[in-house]
């Protein structure tokens, strides 16, 4: 499985950026897709997830209701990023367990397959 995640740029804050994440491979039908983000200085950190076979989504606090989640038949994952702040300045990945389980979605330990991040940088 290959994950390649694109479209991080700069935006001033409050500004909006849309994530893609190209999942290549043979992938399972089960499991967790989703997205993290690492800041200089500071560990990788869940932003959101959604359960491969579709339905659930889950989000960080500090981005829900300005963040969104979602996926295409296609097999590409998306993360529609609108009121952005500086500090959601971060490198993101995107990254996949085919075999994880609901209760280890926001755990970055249970992603076995990772893209390669993508530069997201909000102004002031």
């Amino acid at each position: 499985v290959q994950l390649q995640a694109s479209g991080g740029g700069t935006v001033q804050a409050g500004g909006s950026l849309r994530l893609s994440c190209a999942v290549s491979g043979r992938t399972s039908s089960g499991g967790n897709i989703g997205w993290f983000r690492q800041a200089p200085g500071k560990e990788r950190e869940f932003v959101a997830a959604l359960r491969w076979s579709g339905g659930s989504t889950f989000y960080a606090d500090s981005v829900k209701d300005r963040f969104t989640i979602s996926r295409d038949n296609a097999k590409n994952l998306y993360l529609q990023m609108n009121s952005l702040k500086p500090e959601d300045t971060a490198v993101y990945y995107c990254a996949m367990a085919p075999r994880g389980i609901l209760s280890s979605v926001r755990l970055a330990s249970s992603y076995d397959y990772w893209g390669q991040g993508t530069q997201v940088t909000v102004s002031s």
